[in-house]
């Protein structure tokens, strides 16, 4: 049964690097209105995440599916417990995609400000839904013997899980600054910087509440654990990092932090995959969820071989597009001229309508 614990951590390092690489995607989104303050800057801010964002989503798409066939009885029970956890953070994730697609389809301010708006409210929306999701995990939801959820939406809702949904982000709009600062030159970076030192003590204090209710909640003993320690220690070295314009470091802290805050939740709900607060008895295991030992070996060793190939592609999409992102003028899409007409240089767009030119021609009038 080595392959059970396994295939835990497994997920758990999926869950964690979803976070760490789309938490600074899901921060760029909440604070591109806010450091790109005109159309160039948005625009800007934009760019740094453009060629990353969906690569990180997929670590998303691989944990679930990586619990569904490691252990499909934790994975009925959590997806039935939070069946409109997921709705919505499916929705918020759909929501960025488009906003992503089509925000510069069209010219208008009003076309752009809606889906930055969209954008921003979604990027919002999942850490905190997903937050949500993960601190139920651990702080419990009304589960029977069968491992059949009992409750309601409201149950979903306690203290600790918004708690955590709200560190996260925090977490995500520190994350999201520090890799604006480090990817962008100019007034987005002085602003991305300015925004970063002030989230960074709000941030840090939300950790050591967080950190501290985690290890009180699991009951596992009045010390912290090596994991629940470093982040306590990385919280506060994240922050005087922040103003201490270390842009690189920063950036490394707050990863590390936002790292060892998903591996806490892990850590502390190990051997239980899934807290019943009705009874401990009920509680879902890793143990008691999992798929057959041949299945997870067959798993384990078609991992072993897919897996250095996705995270050698992933790091050098991340080498590639290694540059800082510099305000560029932005044109308005125009189709080609047609045979005979004289092509022309588009002018900047800068985020209003067009002007029509040219006189009208007059009205033919009929009869008379």
């Amino acid at each position: 049964m080595a392959f059970v614990p396994l295939w835990f951590i497994l997920i758990a390092i999926l869950w964690t690097g979803f976070f760490v690489l789309e938490g600074f995607d899901m921060g760029v989104g909440m604070l591109h209105g806010i450091v790109g303050r005109d159309e160039s800057g948005r625009h800007t801010v934009m760019g740094t995440i453009g060629p990353l964002w969906d690569g990180n989503e997929v670590w998303l798409i691989v944990a679930v599916a990586a619990t569904f066939a490691a252990f499909p009885a934790w994975y009925a029970t959590m997806f039935s417990a939070f069946y409109v956890l997921v709705v919505i953070a499916l929705i918020a994730l759909l929501l960025r995609g488009v906003s992503f697609e089509y925000r510069d389809k069209r010219p208008g301010l009003r076309w752009h400000r809606t889906w930055s708006w969209l954008l921003s409210i979604a990027s919002f929306l999942v850490p905190l839904i997903i937050g949500i999701w993960l601190g139920d995990l651990l702080a419990g939801v009304p589960i029977n013997a069968g491992h059949t959820f009992t409750g309601s939406f409201g149950d979903l809702l306690q203290p600790y899980a918004i708690f955590t949904g709200i560190t996260l982000v925090a977490l995500c709009v520190l994350h999201g600054g520090t890799f604006i600062a480090l990817k962008t030159d100019g007034p987005v970076r002085h602003r991305a910087a300015r925004l970063a030192r002030l989230a960074a003590p709000v941030s840090a204090l939300l950790v050591l509440a967080f950190i501290s209710w985690t290890h009180a909640i699991s009951g596992k003993g009045a010390l912290l654990n090596p994991v629940e320690l470093i982040a306590f220690i990385g919280a506060i070295a994240a922050g005087f990092l922040a103003f201490d314009r270390r842009e690189a470091w920063a950036f490394a802290s707050t990863s590390a932090v936002m790292a060892l805050a998903i591996i806490s939740i892990f850590v502390d709900l190990y051997p239980r995959a899934m807290v019943s607060s009705t009874n401990a008895a009920h509680s879902l295991t890793v143990y008691n969820t999992a798929s057959p030992p041949y299945s997870l070996k067959i798993m384990t060793v078609v991992a072993l071989v897919l897996l250095p190939f996705v995270l050698a592609y992933q790091a050098w999409t991340y080498y590639v597009f290694r540059r800082r992102v510099g305000a560029q003028p932005i044109r308005q899409t125009v189709p080609p001229p047609l045979a005979g007409a004289t092509a022309t240089t588009p002018p900047p767009f800068t985020g209003e309508p067009t002007p029509r030119h040219g006189r009208h021609l007059p009205r033919r009038r009929h009869g008379g």
